[in-house]
């Protein structure tokens, strides 16, 4: 009998976001601006990383400290809604 060889998967690139939205806008991330911060958050209410958000690594680090200070004001929620 002849042996079988493996199928492999294909995986589905997604589309590269080259350029930072927030260096495209010149402006910085604010953590009062909730619906902004919430396209950056899953729908487990984890923070998006790098290369799905497109942002640049100093955009990418105050994002968070926006998104975190929201949490402690109770404009973002720390665990997903059901």
């Amino acid at each position: 009998m002849a042996r079988r060889t493996p199928k492999r998967k294909t995986l589905k690139r997604r589309k590269r976001i080259t350029a930072c939205p927030f260096c495209k806008r010149k402006e910085e991330p604010d953590y009062k601006d909730s619906k902004t911060l919430e396209a950056y958050l899953t729908d487990r209410a984890k923070i998006v990383g790098r290369d799905r958000s497109g942002l640049c690594s100093k955009h990418q680090r105050r994002l968070s400290v926006a998104i975190k200070r929201a949490r402690h004001l109770g404009l973002l929620p720390f665990a997903p809604t059901l």
